[in-house]
């Protein structure tokens, strides 16, 4: 049985400014899911981008994180700079060899060209032991030319090589025939990426796989092969044509969807589209209502959670549906707040505020722990800083704290407030973000929410 290993390259789409956040809850994903490869866009901002990978090599430990090297050499230091924490690391040469964009995007002739596909993997095989050599727009120039600048990688250091029909001109038929013959010319794992435009990707990737390849290049949506159509064609046709991935496919339909609603989240916001008001006055819940009709009311928003997810927010649900009526907004913002985190290693039970203009703040907070009840009185400058003190304390560590926000998520006076904290432990960023009515009691969820990300990636 062969296995066909996935490169995802779901976070380099172009099209989507993906936050840090969602970047960061995409990666999770893909990991839990079982890729082979998750591919990260070249360096661009060096101080947030390298951050990211690093942050990102911190949970991934199964697959490999490819970093792409841009088209200097300086790019190359920073993709290698950003995997130095990482588990499996691999830094992806990708230039184009197709007349036009050897001229227009790295304005060099071919022979010019040889020299730097050379030059780069030489330089990126000395600072990563896995070099992947990508040769975008390879179906638009000649199959010697190509076949030079392959044997080229592969002598300076390429551990693997990708060939792109960046332009999606080519039959799945043709492209597997031509992939057939990439495959006799190298001794190294010869994968396949493909634009799907015309709809031909996943065509073209199955037969190509057929043919030889041994790895395929898949996003969320985007350009390239559709990952749950290619993934689902495996799973179905696999064992009769000797072919299988590392996929979990029980969590595969779950988790494209999940990511799938991050990236139209992103696109929403970036849009400024906003739900209709008929879809906003359809949800009107309350206590009484149960854990169905409240995960039905998230599904028509588009949620698709997981059962652990849906016990979560139901759970969240009822403390802020005890004070008031439950909408739209309140939901999404319930939503955000109980879902996609990580297990809760420390659990708030109860908070005692004291505050006022003659007496100290003053903070008791009850945490649990591994079933164990701790509790701890701290004084702080006000009543925030005093319950944050108090985490600490419980905690054992001090934290800093890199940016604290306030806003209200709805109107009217008895609005929900979200408060966002940024704590920074070893260099890394973690965000947590906290809903109530309580200002005090969102500033203290939120906080516990990031320094529980903290505790569970370190462990």
């Amino acid at each position: 049985m062969k296995t066909i290993r996935i490169a995802d390259a779901t976070l380099c789409r172009e099209q989507n400014a993906f936050s840090f956040k969602e970047k960061i809850e995409i990666a999770r994903q893909l990991e839990k899911l079982c890729v082979d490869v998750i591919e990260i866009p070249a360096i661009i901002d060096a101080r947030t981008d390298i951050l990211f990978v690093k942050t990102v090599s911190s949970f991934v430990k199964k697959g490999v994180l490819s970093v792409a090297a841009g088209l200097t050499e300086e790019s190359i230091e920073q993709a290698a700079s950003a995997l130095t924490n990482a588990a499996h690391p691999c830094i992806r040469i990708e230039l184009p060899v197709s007349p036009v964009g050897m001229e227009y995007t790295c304005h060099k002739k071919p022979d010019k060209m040889a020299e730097w596909v050379g030059k780069t993997v030489k330089m990126a095989k000395e600072k990563c032991e896995c070099v992947e050599f990508c040769a975008l727009d390879a179906t638009r120039t000649e199959p010697e030319f190509l076949k030079s600048l392959i044997e080229t990688a592969v002598e300076s250091g390429a551990t693997a090589v990708t060939v792109c029909d960046s332009a999606a001109e080519s039959m799945p038929d043709d492209f597997a025939n031509y992939i057939e013959t990439v495959a006799t010319w190298v001794d190294v794992p010869v994968g396949v990426g493909c634009n799907n435009k015309n709809g031909l990707a996943t065509a073209q990737a199955i037969l190509s796989v057929r043919k030889g390849a041994a790895t395929v290049k898949t996003s969320v949506d985007g350009e390239n092969v559709p990952l749950d159509v290619f993934a689902t064609m495996v799973k179905n046709c696999g064992e009769k044509y000797g072919i299988r991935t590392n996929l979990s496919n029980t969590e595969l339909l779950r988790i494209v969807k999940q990511i799938r609603w991050i990236s139209n989240t992103a696109d929403t916001e970036r849009a400024a589209v906003t739900v209709t008001s008929a879809q906003a006055e359809s949800i009107c819940l309350d206590e009484k209502d149960s854990q169905a009709d409240v995960i039905a009311a998230a599904s028509n928003l588009g949620y698709d959670l997981s059962d652990d997810d849906q016990n979560k927010v139901y759970e969240e649900f009822l403390r802020v549906a005890a004070k008031k009526k439950v909408g739209l907004k309140e939901l999404e913002a319930i939503v955000a707040s109980a879902a996609l985190q990580v297990p809760a290693t420390y659990k708030l039970i109860s908070y005692v505020i004291n505050n006022g203009n003659i007496i100290s703040a003053s903070a008791q907070l009850t945490l649990e722990k591994d079933d164990k009840k701790v509790q701890e009185v701290c004084i702080g400058a006000g009543p925030i800083d005093a319950a944050f003190l108090a985490i600490d304390k419980i905690v054992g560590h001090h934290y800093e704290l890199d940016d604290f926000q306030i806003h209200s998520v709805t109107e009217g006076k008895e609005a929900m407030g979200s408060a966002l904290v940024k704590l920074r432990s070893g260099g890394k960023l973690y965000s947590g973000n906290g809903i109530s009515t309580d200002i005090i009691g969102a500033s203290i969820r939120a906080y516990l929410n990031a320094v529980n990300k903290i505790v569970y990636e370190e462990a």
